[in-house]
């Protein structure tokens, strides 16, 4: 029998959790790549300080109930549904990358989990061998060679970076829950989407609550690496130096492969 899709991913997500802490814990009073990347720390700690409020008292309670109301099988299908609408998205996003195999591939996940998966409830796609290939318009800006920018929390969205906030507009205009008319059904959606989404989380966000030493710098650190980590497949390069290049942050591709070394005259 397989696991969920979000059984893997809070699993996944809570090994990368414990992992990364371990890492924290072990470079404590050191300077974080992060801390580059964040010259708004004071206001972001604000609005982090307000999200978790915000989450402690309505968002983590609400998806408790609701996790231990709604059958396994049914948040696992509502999570198929959203995600099989990210993977129109993720084909676009690929194919704007030039990755045309990939694109096409989630092409397919697409038409075979809204025919043969009841609208994409069900993923049978990936029981057929078809990969998803998850890609947004942040990812593909990266892969253009816009850097990250400054790291930035909004209020109710989280994490962000400039890149990525000039990526959002776009990617929840895809969002199912934009895309009808109805007021009403548009709230509900949107709704149903983040609960069972914090859902899946708990688990992993109790190791985080758990181990995090500095939970703000932590969550900072990891969102910046998992981003830089998505841009680049998974296959991210080594960040420049900082003592070289202090005040030009980049984690966009470049290619410097034709590159020749200049040559110097030779001394008489």
């Amino acid at each position: 029998m397989r696991v969920s899709v979000w059984g893997r991913r809070a699993c996944g997500l809570a090994l990368v959790v414990f992992a990364l802490a371990l890492q924290a814990c072990s470079t404590t009073g050191a300077k974080t790549p992060g801390a580059r990347l964040d010259p708004w720390e004071s206001w972001n700690r604000k609005v982090f300080s307000f999200n978790e409020s915000l989450d402690e008292k309505v968002l983590k309670p609400t998806a408790t109930v609701y996790s231990n109301v709604v059958p396994q099988p049914v948040r696992s299908g509502i999570d198929n549904f959203f995600a099989n609408a990210a993977d129109a998205w993720s084909a676009v996003n690929n194919i704007l990358q030039g990755k045309f195999a990939d694109g096409f591939s989630d092409v397919i996940r697409f038409g075979t989990n809204s025919v043969f998966g009841l609208g994409g409830f069900l993923d049978v796609a990936t029981e057929a061998g078809l990969d998803r290939h998850h890609e947004d318009f942040g990812q593909t800006l990266g892969r253009w060679g816009v850097g990250a920018g400054a790291y930035i929390v909004w209020p109710l969205f989280g994490p962000s970076s400039v890149r990525e906030s000039f990526a959002l507009p776009f990617d929840r205009a895809v969002s199912p829950a934009l895309v009808i008319n109805d007021g009403a059904v548009k709230w509900e959606i949107t709704t149903l989407q983040l609960i069972n989404t914090r859902a899946g989380l708990l688990g992993a966000s109790k190791v985080l609550d758990d181990i995090a030493l500095d939970k703000y710098t932590f969550v900072r650190d990891a969102y910046l690496q998992r981003r830089r980590s998505l841009v680049y497949d998974g296959d991210a390069p080594e960040p420049p130096d900082e003592s070289k290049s202090p005040d030009k942050p980049t984690d966009a591709p470049a290619e410097k492969a034709n590159e020749k070394p200049s040559e110097k005259p030779a001394q008489k």
